[in-house]
């Protein structure tokens, strides 16, 4: 008997379920075998008579819990699985709610509920909003965000134009996603450059404009690339889960505690798992500090309606919502008004059209931003 266990912890967590939520395209005729098929599929994958062991019949097996009809063509699907699945590992939570069952084209990963032990063993932000907002002295209204592109620039070039970003006063800069550890910027020179050029801004201006840095690679590299950042007196950097491993974001949360992590959305369209799920609940849940998501009308499809979701769910666990992609200062306004607060706003290409004055189209956003400020 291993020492130091608590007496019914293993018996609660063998009992324990979360509840999955489908949205699966179906007939009245067909929901209730599709609905018994995924929770099968999501459990044991393989056929109910073939298994003789009462205990994985009564507890490992996942279990329909209910089926409502969305009156559109499809069926809402709750699911219950064993939390004893699943650890306390990011990789095997996604790998139990959709692994085999995002391969069939009728099902959508919707939503998620997880019991409070669960959502514990996993510890969400280490730094969240609050963090975020004493790293640049901004208390009483939202951040500014810009990003550096387009790739093909040398490391010099992208200083240079962070330089220009900043004397604008933004609170953050990011990496483009697609910034790596390209021979035309070596993640070392671009780091380097970078950190030079915030801080001799802030010796400048007397504002310091953190710069987020953009993790690529495998696990090692990004390691490396961490702590390479955090000699330069960098303590923000940015990952694409889905691109990266979430269970590789889990590892590199715990293992570097004093650096705030931002999650990329890239790929995060390729699954079928509902955007308010995977960026705004679980990219936090598994450490992440803020989620940059494609904000409506922009130029990608997300409604009104699953942004606010993504922006509750992700304010739920502490980590801040950063609306992008295809955002304009005419918009801050409009997108204050709708997000509130608690909100990084990111303009990018925008900004980068107003050329030799950028700098003062970036001082007009950061002003835009101000004039929104909240007691």
């Amino acid at each position: 008997m291993g020492g130091g266990r608590i007496p019914g912890l293993r018996e609660k967590t063998m009992t324990s379920r979360l509840e999955a939520i489908f949205h699966v395209r179906a007939d009245a005729a067909s929901i209730e075998g599709r609905a018994q098929a995924i929770a099968v599929e999501q459990s044991v994958e393989m056929p109910l008579a073939a298994i003789e062991d009462s205990h994985v019949l009564s507890d490992i097996v996942g279990r329909v819990e209910g089926i409502e009809d969305l009156c559109d063509g499809s069926f809402a699907v709750r699911i219950g699985l064993a939390v004893a699945t699943i650890g306390d590992d990011a990789g095997q939570l996604l790998n139990m709610l959709f692994g085999n069952t995002s391969l069939h084209a009728d099902v959508v990963l919707h939503d998620v509920t997880l019991p409070p032990a669960l959502l514990a063993s996993f510890g969400g932000p280490r730094h969240g909003m609050a963090g975020l907002r004493r790293r640049v002295g901004a208390m009483g209204r939202a951040l500014t965000c810009s990003a550096l592109k387009p790739q093909g620039m040398s490391a010099a070039q992208l200083g240079d134009l962070f330089a220009r970003f900043a004397r604008g006063g933004l609170d953050y800069i990011k990496d483009d996603h697609g910034l790596a550890d390209q021979a035309y910027s070596p993640f070392a020179e671009r780091v380097a450059a970078c950190a030079r050029a915030s801080r001799m801004v802030a010796a400048e201006t007397g504002h310091a404009t953190r710069y987020i840095p953009s993790l690529s690679g495998d696990l090692n590299r990004m390691r490396r690339h961490i702590s390479l950042a955090r000699d330069e007196g960098i303590d923000t950097v940015m990952l694409a889960p889905m691109i990266a491993g979430v269970a590789n974001l889990q590892a590199l949360v715990t293992e570097f505690s004093d650096v705030s992590f931002v999650a990329h959305p890239a790929l995060g369209g390729a699954s079928r798992i509902a955007p308010e799920l995977l960026i705004g609940k679980l990219f936090s849940l598994f450490g992440a500090d803020a989620v940059v998501f494609p904000t409506y009308g922009g130029r990608f499809g997300y409604t009104p309606e699953s942004c606010r979701r993504l922006a509750e769910n992700a304010r739920a666990q502490n980590a801040l919502p950063i609306p992008a992609g295809g955002m304009t200062l005419a918009r801050v306004p409009e997108i204050l008004d709708f997000y509130g607060p608690d909100t990084m706003l990111l303009i990018g290409g925008s900004l980068l059209e107003a050329k030799e004055n950028l700098t003062s189209e970036t001082a007009a956003f950061t002003r835009a931003v101000a004039r929104h400020a909240y007691a």
